[in-house]
């Protein structure tokens, strides 16, 4: 429990984790059957309703599941990091294997090292070196990244183009681990789109459209997730969103919140932060986001920060 929480939020967070609900975390588990449910009847149906209504259902359900695989590299629904991985490992959204993802994003709560380039894996900056040797193409391109409609249009391709390259070196150098890691990846994807393709609806192409789609709808969550700023508990933000980016994101819009108790379940967050807003606004250096709508009517077109980190 950190220690700049008061006795008394301390108890209260202690009750929260003590509960039926947290214990046996039905909430992760009925949630997770409904994925699996929702994503096999579309597929299953999607000849019945359509490849355009498939299309537009399956890219929030796809983005439901990465959030879900988010909470089970945190330690749910088990505290067994196996089960979860058993649980978390189809690869709906095609592009990440859960293992590189579950190992970079515990790499990222490294608070000390938040939006530092080349430390924090999930950094949206650029250091001052990479800064200097990059031509006049990459450097438009990650400004437009900064702006949130940018960071829909180019951020899946910047995304996906540095996970190529940083694999790619690791598979060049013989890395083992890579290579299991991708190959089991592969079988899977290929499997999965198989049984895409033999039921016959939205095809293997519109399931890359659906799970490109997807992956640019979660860059809306982390398109503004962290700051540089001097305390570490500064550089993340509280984004107080509508109840529809809530669900789809499992609550991470409060991420000030869950970086600092990130074994906390989805659904306790909004309670968690209620209870003390004020006290959080306060550690975030008043880090506040009133909503992503907010995001888009300010930023949608103009940039909300430099992509030069300011120190590194």
């Amino acid at each position: 429990m950190p220690a700049y929480l008061d006795a008394a939020h301390q108890h209260g967070i202690t009750a929260l984790q003590r509960t039926w609900t947290a214990r046996t975390d039905w909430p992760t588990w009925l949630l997770l059957l409904g994925t699996y449910a929702g994503w096999f009847g579309l597929i299953h149906y999607g000849p019945r309703l359509g490849s355009g209504v498939t299309l537009v259902l399956l890219v929030p359900l796809i983005t439901l599941w990465m959030s879900l695989q988010h909470e089970l590299l945190h330690g749910h629904p088990t505290r067994l990091p196996w089960v979860n991985k058993l649980l978390g490992y189809a690869p709906f959204a095609l592009w990440y294997p859960y293992t590189l993802y579950r190992d970079g994003h515990l790499l990222h709560h490294r608070d000390a090292e938040l939006t530092r380039p080349r430390r924090d894996p999930e950094s949206r900056y650029v250091d001052q070196s990479a800064w200097a040797s990059s031509g006049g193409l990459a450097r438009r391109l990650h400004w437009l990244n900064k702006t949130l409609c940018g960071r829909l249009l180019v951020g899946p391709a910047l995304a996906l183009a540095s996970l190529l390259v940083a694999e790619a070196t690791r598979l060049r150098q013989g890395v083992v681990q890579a290579w299991l890691m991708w190959l089991c990846h592969g079988v899977c994807v290929l499997a999965l789109l198989a049984f895409v393709h033999s039921q016959g609806g939205i095809g293997v192409l519109g399931y890359v459209t659906a799970s490109l789609l997807a992956l640019a709808l979660s860059m809306v969550r982390s398109y503004y997730e962290h700051r540089p700023a001097q305390s570490p508990e500064q550089r993340s933000v509280i984004n107080e969103a509508g109840w529809p980016w809530r669900w789809l994101f499992l609550n991470l819009n409060l991420h000030l919140v869950h970086h600092d108790l990130p074994g906390l379940p989805w659904y306790y967050l909004p309670r968690v932060y209620r209870q003390r807003r004020e006290d959080w606004l306060r550690r975030s250096g008043h880090f506040l986001v009133h909503g992503y709508g907010e995001l888009f009517r300010r930023h949608g077109l103009r940039p909300i920060d430099s992509p030069l980190h300011p120190w590194h």
